[in-house]
């Protein structure tokens, strides 16, 4: 068995609680490895140690410390198969997508080294003579970057890379879940020359070192990635210093099939959207509305589909779509919702159980259809492989049913129609609009939610923008010197 300990201030340190957190297999339910349980005290040696690197961090050229991200890139690379395992081994992906997040993660440090060159402050006109006002982007400080579970090595990245070659320094608290891949990232960084401290890792619960990093006086900002309650939990510890958030948080996609739409890439889409890492993705389709016309059509495809996913033991089982879900409580709470949503009316086409096998918290990719849209399988985010399906007269009551809901991270249109297409886009209220595709956002897009779905985004020079703050000066001459 694996036994970690954190990354604070460039060296590997135990905890001061002298606890250890086990991590658990889902596929095998067999512990795997043990990780601290940190504390405040833990949480404060990290700041300290990442303000202090801050101070010199920020002095250097962008382009320096974009050198250091691509060090640490290509040490990713080096490492991805391995890093790949690990994922899969804790978190349960199949391996090719494993594979993809590892890699990457180590495109997304290029990418965003890139901007050590582009990112840009203004000269800003003046209402006085002989002067010049001058707005300079300005790095934030100490930024505290809390992970979720469904793709944790690369939310690492996600939250590190801007906040590195802007200027910042930052320390990382991964899932209680998976955080075996991030101190296999912090070793990669401990070969790497990165300076001290500018990088540092604390495991722990959230409700303890998630809570002391938020509301840390030194900490200038916090990037969350979570549920909805985790979110609120970071803005109330951030609010007693003003501490800037950046929370992704719920989604409950919504997926619009016209009647015009090609059935089979909707239903491909669609499915693929749904079964991907075994449905705990905050971005992908959570709710489909389907013209009348053609439901039964999209039903019966949508079936065979779902009845075609194979799962099992990513590091066993070859040619598989998805593996287990993430934990015994998260098998549980998708397992009540689908119950709750049968008792509420909805008809099981396909699924609405535990797989059965001996071991392992997998769930059967899951059909449901009549379903109603006060129901919670179509508010509330059920992050399993399970699909409700209702349908609708005409686009207007697509688009009402649609926004009806608490969340505005991502959502989707299959049709055939350019003014279709064009009128979702300006009256769907999410933060993303996937057209005729499955939902997978870009690097160099821009990743907000709406509402309930968070505060800021991620990705493309607008994300980067978040790790900055401006400082305005304003420069009187005198224009008489000769």
């Amino acid at each position: 068995m694996k036994s970690y300990q954190m990354f604070i201030n460039g060296e590997f340190v135990p905890t001061r609680s002298g606890k250890m957190i086990t991590v658990i297999n889902p596929a095998t339910e067999k512990v795997i490895s043990e990780v601290p349980e940190g504390t405040r005290e833990d949480i404060n040696a990290a700041v300290e140690a990442a303000e202090q690197a801050q101070k010199s961090w920020a002095k250097l050229p962008a382009i320096v410390r974009a050198g250091y991200l691509k060090e640490i890139a290509q040490g990713i690379r080096e490492n991805a198969e391995e890093i790949a395992k690990v994922i899969a081994e804790e978190q349960g992906k199949i391996m090719p997508l494993a594979r993809v997040e590892a890699n990457f993660t180590a495109d997304y440090m290029d990418y965003m080294a890139e901007f050590a060159r582009r990112y840009e402050g203004e000269i800003i006109e003046s209402d006085r003579p002989n002067e010049n006002i001058f707005l300079f982007k300005m790095p934030i400080g100490v930024i505290g970057g809390v992970l979720p579970w469904n793709f944790p090595f690369f939310l690492i990245a996600r939250k590190m890379a801007p906040a590195l070659v802007t200027g910042n320094t930052i320390v990382i608290k991964p899932s209680r879940e998976t955080p075996n891949n991030a101190f296999e990232f912090a070793k990669i960084v401990a070969k790497s020359s990165l300076p001290k401290g500018v990088f540092n890792l604390v495991s722990g619960a959230g409700s303890v070192v998630g809570n002391a990093l938020a509301g840390h006086p030194k900490v200038g900002m916090v990037s969350f990635t979570g549920s909805v309650e985790g979110g609120v939990a970071i803005m109330k510890a951030a609010a007693e210093n003003v501490t800037k958030v950046s929370l992704e948080l719920g989604g409950k996609a919504p997926a619009i099939v016209m009647a015009d739409a090609d059935l089979d890439l909707a239903v491909k889409s669609i499915c693929d959207s749904r079964i991907i890492n075994s449905g705990q993705v905050c971005n992908c389709a959570e709710r489909v509305y389907v013209h009348e016309s053609i439901a039964d059509q999209f039903v019966a495809k949508m079936t065979v589909a779902m009845q075609n996913v194979k799962y099992g033991n990513p590091l066993v089982d070859d040619d598989i779509d998805m593996g287990p879900l993430v934990s015994k409580q998260q098998l549980e709470n998708v397992e009540a919702s689908v119950q709750q949503a049968i008792k509420d009316g909805a008809t099981l086409v396909v699924g609405g159980k535990r797989a059965n096998k001996e071991v392992g918290f997998y769930y059967e990719p899951t059909l449901l259809t009549n379903c109603k849209q006060s129901t919670d399988i179509m508010q509330k985010e059920t992050f399993g492989p399970v699909l409700p399906v209702a349908t609708f007269k005409d686009l207007d009551e697509a688009i009402e049913l649609a926004n009806d809901s608490e969340f505005g991270l991502t959502s989707s249109i299959y049709t055939q129609s350019l003014d279709v297409a064009m009128r979702a886009c300006k009256e769907i209220k999410f933060g993303e609009t996937y057209v005729n595709r499955e939902n997978f956002e870009a690097m160099q897009g821009f990743h907000a939610g709406w509402r309930k779905s968070g505060i800021g985004g991620a990705d493309g020079k607008h994300g980067l923008e978040e790790y900055l703050q401006t400082h305005v000066v304003y420069m009187q001459y005198n224009q008489n010197v000769k």
